[in-house]
C-alpha cells in the first residue's frame, strides 16, 4: 500500500471521530490530545498511525468504521505499517 492511499485510510477514521462526538471523546482521553489541536496534528503521519492504533485496539469500534466505509480491516493494518513502518506494534 503507498502512503497516499494509507493516509486516505487514516483520514477516513479521523472523519469518523469528528463525526462522533463519543467516539472523538474516548480518543481524546486515550490519546490526551485536545480536540482543538487534532487538525493541526492531522498532518503528521506518525498522528495518522495513531488514529488507525485507536480503532485497531477496539474491534467493535474497528468494524463499525470498515463495514461503513466498505474496506476490509486488514487494510487499516496495512495503512498502519505503511504509516509508520520502523514503529513495530502489536498489531500484525
Amino acid at each position: 500500500m503507498d502512503a497516499q492511499t494509507a493516509s486516505q485510510i487514516a483520514i477516513s477514521g479521523l472523519q469518523r471521530l469528528a463525526n462522533d462526538d463519543e467516539l472523538l471523546m474516548r480518543f481524546c482521553n486515550l490519546t490526551g490530545i485536545l480536540a482543538n489541536d487534532i487538525r493541526e496534528a492531522a498532518a503528521e503521519p506518525h498522528f495518522l498511525a495513531g488514529v488507525l492504533d485507536f480503532y485497531l485496539s477496539h474491534e467493535p469500534d474497528l468494524l463499525a468504521w470498515t463495514e461503513h466505509e466498505s474496506i476490509r480491516p486488514e487494510e487499516v493494518v496495512n495503512a498502519r505499517r505503511t504509516l509508520s513502518p520502523q514503529d513495530r506494534s502489536g498489531f500484525e
